[in-house]
């Protein structure tokens, strides 16, 4: 099994989405029995809440429901999980600083790296926390994206 984790900063906005939108793609296709995915954000905040309320409706206009409990990245989720996407920069940087001795940080990515077609070169998905309604439509426009592009290199097809 492929187990995929979505990184952000507090785990309210983007990595719980693209956790959720990934979910149900690999619910989508079948494939729950080989590919698995989670997130975490790299500050403490919002342990234990839901996603921020605006990226819910944002989600559930789109048909997801993201019902993901913010949680902190961990020590033992660089050993757990094969490919760890970062949704910015400043995340980015952090996973590769706190990764344990040993680490096989070619897993760590850019989950930006992914998209393709008119959000190929985008470099981060926007933070949409101090935005209105479409800075959220855009980050899940982006992520859709991304996650579509990642089933595709994990599946092949």
């Amino acid at each position: 099994m492929k187990k995929i984790l979505f990184v952000c900063l507090g785990n309210i906005c983007r990595s719980p989405a693209a956790n959720g939108v990934f979910a149900s793609m690999i619910a989508g296709k079948n494939l729950a029995g080989a590919i698995a995915c989670d997130s975490c954000g790299t500050g403490d905040w919002h342990i234990g809440q839901l996603p921020d309320a605006r990226m819910r409706a944002a989600g559930a206009r789109r048909g997801y429901a993201f019902s993901h409990r913010a949680r902190q990245l961990r020590r033992e989720d660089y050993a757990d999980f094969d490919l760890i996407f970062a949704m910015d920069e400043e995340n980015f940087r952090d996973l590769l600083a706190r990764a344990p001795a040993g680490t096989d940080t070619g897993k760590i990515r850019r989950f930006a790296d992914l998209c393709t077609g008119k959000f190929s070169g985008a470099g981060f998905v926007p933070d949409p926390y101090y935005g209105g309604e479409k800075d959220f439509e855009h980050a899940l426009d982006m992520i859709e994206n991304g996650c579509a592009a990642l089933l595709r290199e994990l599946t092949g097809a």
